[in-house]
């Protein structure tokens, strides 16, 4: 079962998902957090972290840093706010340095990770041959921007997927969804998560429409936008 993370900092985005049965976690970045008016990242995590309280859904911080010492430093920081963490680091600083020595030494203190920022079977091997069989760790490939870059992403999470058999709590996760059709990918290729902006995991109501539906759904769209602009012909 492919379970959905909301990929999302919006407090009031992240108060609606928490009581969703359709969400089973949430992922974050800067590049939300900045979107979402944070002023303080330490602050706005730990009142993230209030919303989720007394739930079984977990949520991913990223660290800020780009260097080892304080990557180090900030996600034993973040990993001691609460239980149901994930620590999000990049496989790669901004100089592309794999962050071989910093998972291991992450791992050894059995920090969960969810590992940022991936784009391929090398990367992957890289990363499962730093944990253990045991360890608690996300792989976040970014299926997305792999086919913006005009490569598909298929090849690349079914290699990914063949290389962590043996590591029981090692999940794959279909990062950078854009649109619905990824989700059914996703479940056919046993993908364990896939992340979606709240617009995403709104429509999953529609899913399955028949193609009639669609086709009066769109033109009542249109006629919409029609009386609102008072076109006249």
């Amino acid at each position: 079962m492919t379970k959905i993370y909301c990929d999302i900092a919006q407090k009031r985005e992240i108060k609606k998902f928490v009581k969703s049965s359709l969400v089973s976690g949430f992922t974050t970045n800067p590049t939300l957090m900045r979107q979402a008016g944070a002023k303080n990242y330490e602050v706005y995590c730990k009142d993230l972290l209030k919303v989720i309280r007394n739930t079984n859904k977990s949520i991913s911080f990223e660290i800020l840093a780009d260097d080892f010492e304080n990557m180090k430093r900030q996600a034993l920081k973040i990993n001691s706010w609460g239980k149901n963490i994930y620590v999000k680091i990049p496989v790669v600083n901004s100089k592309g340095e794999f962050q071989g020595k910093l998972i291991r030494e992450l791992i050894k203190k059995k920090i969960k990770l969810n590992i940022t920022a991936v784009f391929s079977e090398s990367q992957t091997k890289k990363i499962l041959n730093k944990i253990e069989k045991n360890s608690d760790v996300i792989i976040s490939i970014f299926a997305g921007r792999l086919g913006d870059s005009g490569k598909d992403p298929i090849n690349v999470f079914k290699k990914c997927s063949n290389l962590k058999k043996k590591f029981n709590k090692v999940k794959i996760l279909w990062a950078s969804t854009r649109e619905l059709l990824h989700f059914v990918k996703a479940k056919e290729i046993g993908c364990e998560i896939i992340t979606m902006p709240p617009q995403m995991i709104n429509k999953i109501k529609d899913f399955g429409a028949s193609s009639n539906k669609l086709s009066i759904k769109t033109v009542e769209g249109f006629i919409k936008d029609t009386r609102k602009a008072k076109f006249k012909l």
